[in-house]
């Protein structure tokens, strides 16, 4: 599990776990075992957008309890609920993961990271250096208000949906079907592949 960039005071991933995720997999992280399957969505569009997601990638992996298994090609993608031209694009990509977390220390963790890269949350649908979105977990459906599971917007974006089905075609969104059907029911507008760009499975 190394990371890409160099370690030092500077480098965002290099975040201690917190205390209540250490406890709650100690013994589980061990051999993984019972993992669930859990999908997560990457987006920035403030500062370095590619070595963010890559270092988003990264610090799950270096997550107690969780292991990545795939990632997603790189879309470039028009700022969503905003004027068009009023914020910088961004880069979006999806990352399938099992975990021994349950869902509550998992968003712990994404809400960590996106700490760690100085994620803001002054403004709705305003700019940010990250976003860490749980999009399933394993086949919970749940209405909880701290975490509704699955995400509730993922089936209307295709920011989320063209990724996710890239790096597994035959996903299936809980409750709603296959990806691949969701997808051919959403605008692809403004949300385009950048096959220029990649994100790498952590070594």
């Amino acid at each position: 599990m190394n990371a890409p960039f160099a370690k030092g005071p500077s480098d965002p991933t290099v975040q201690p776990v917190p205390a209540s995720v250490v406890e709650k997999v100690d013994a589980a992280d061990s051999t993984l075992s019972n993992p669930q399957r859990a999908v997560i969505a990457l987006g920035a569009n403030l500062g370095n957008r590619l070595e963010t997601l890559q270092g988003a990638v990264d610090a799950l992996e270096d997550t107690p309890g969780v292991r990545v298994k795939g990632v997603s090609p790189v879309y470039e993608t028009e700022p969503w609920g905003v004027e068009p031209g009023s914020q910088p694009s961004y880069f979006n990509a999806v990352v399938v993961l099992k975990t021994t977390l349950p869902p509550s220390s998992l968003l712990e963790r994404a809400h960590a990271i996106e700490e760690a890269f100085r994620r803001v949350r002054d403004e709705r649908w305003g700019p940010r250096t990250l976003d860490v979105d749980i999009v399933s977990y394993a086949d919970v459906v749940s209405d909880d208000p701290l975490l509704t599971l699955p995400h509730p917007r993922a089936h209307e974006r295709a920011f989320v949906l063209a990724p996710w089905h890239d790096v597994d075609p035959e996903a299936q969104l809980p409750g709603l079907g296959p990806v691949a059907g969701l997808l051919d029911s959403v605008t692809r507008a403004g949300v385009e592949p950048r096959t220029d760009l990649e994100l790498h499975l952590p070594e």
